[in-house]
């Protein structure tokens, strides 16, 4: 890539990982006094924050000012509003079940454990995941149409995904909505809004790490594997078979679209119309 400072990128590939173990030790300390491991999900969104941060320093005097600035402000709000939502969503409950199981598995300590398989290997996901912000800021060309789309797509993405989260959250604190399935504004159109919002997250912070072909063939495996995770991965598959026995919720399926938003199908006349 003529003109990338690849020195500098090396560096700042070392402080970006840094920065991704530093969030995930320090909440897995805090996890270990509160025994709760479910924190780990909190800081997911905050490593990003760290990352970017780490880059957007590091990258002065290299890169494209306006480009750096955006991916960075981007990625932050992106970041630590998934924080927030999930740390708020979590108050007052106990150990989530998807830790429980893992952590019964443990063939040792289950601390020692925890550290390897969660924490750990959480922010070597946040370290891969993160390339197209720590690419973007290092691209040494000026905003495009390229960067234009990435930024629409993005800001579509962080809609849906603020959007749908809002409406399931409001949806369950009414009490008589308990038990029942979430298939109204977004959710009536799509079975994983949230997660289709980050689908377009990640695709758009590619687009603004594209300033050129080999800038776009670096950063790609990060929007590959975020969408392979949310459809096959600990996303859509996994919450999908949590769900699976809840009443009405193979009905919900049949009629809604599992991930693109789409116009809900028309219920058959068989169908009881209760969700």
């Amino acid at each position: 890539m003529t003109g990338f400072p690849w020195a500098a990128f090396a560096a700042n590939l070392a402080v970006a990982a840094g920065a991704a173990g530093s969030v995930m030790l320090l909440t897995f300390a805090v996890a270990r006094v509160k025994g709760v491991h479910r924190l780990v999900d909190t800081a997911w969104g905050a490593a990003f924050a760290a990352v970017t941060l780490a880059t957007y320093g590091m990258s002065a005097g290299h890169g494209d000012d306006g480009r750096r600035l955006l991916v960075t402000l981007a990625t932050v709000l992106w970041g630590l509003r998934l924080s927030v939502h999930i740390a708020w969503r979590g108050r007052g409950h106990g150990e989530d079940p998807r830790y429980e199981r893992l952590l019964a598995r443990a063939p040792g300590s289950r601390d020692a454990y925890a550290l390897r398989m969660v924490y750990l290997l959480q922010g070597a996901l946040v370290w891969l995941v993160s390339l197209p912000v720590q690419v973007a800021q290092y691209v040494p060309v000026p905003l495009g149409a390229g960067a234009v789309a990435g930024a629409l797509l993005w800001a579509a993405g962080f809609a849906f995904e603020s959007i749908g989260d809002f409406q399931l959250a409001r949806f369950k604190a009414d009490p008589a909505h308990r038990g029942r399935v979430m298939d109204r504004g977004l959710w009536g159109w799509s079975r994983h809004p949230n997660y289709f919002g980050d689908f377009l997250v990640w695709w758009g912070l590619f687009l603004l790490a594209c300033g050129t072909g080999q800038s776009a063939a670096l950063a790609v495996v990060s929007p590959l594997v975020m969408s392979l995770l949310l459809t096959y991965g600990s996303g859509k598959r996994l919450l999908e078979n949590q769900l699976a026995d809840r009443p009405g919720y193979a009905a919900y399926r049949a009629r809604t679209s599992g991930f693109v938003p789409l116009p809900p199908r028309r219920r058959p006349h068989t169908e009881d119309p209760r969700p």
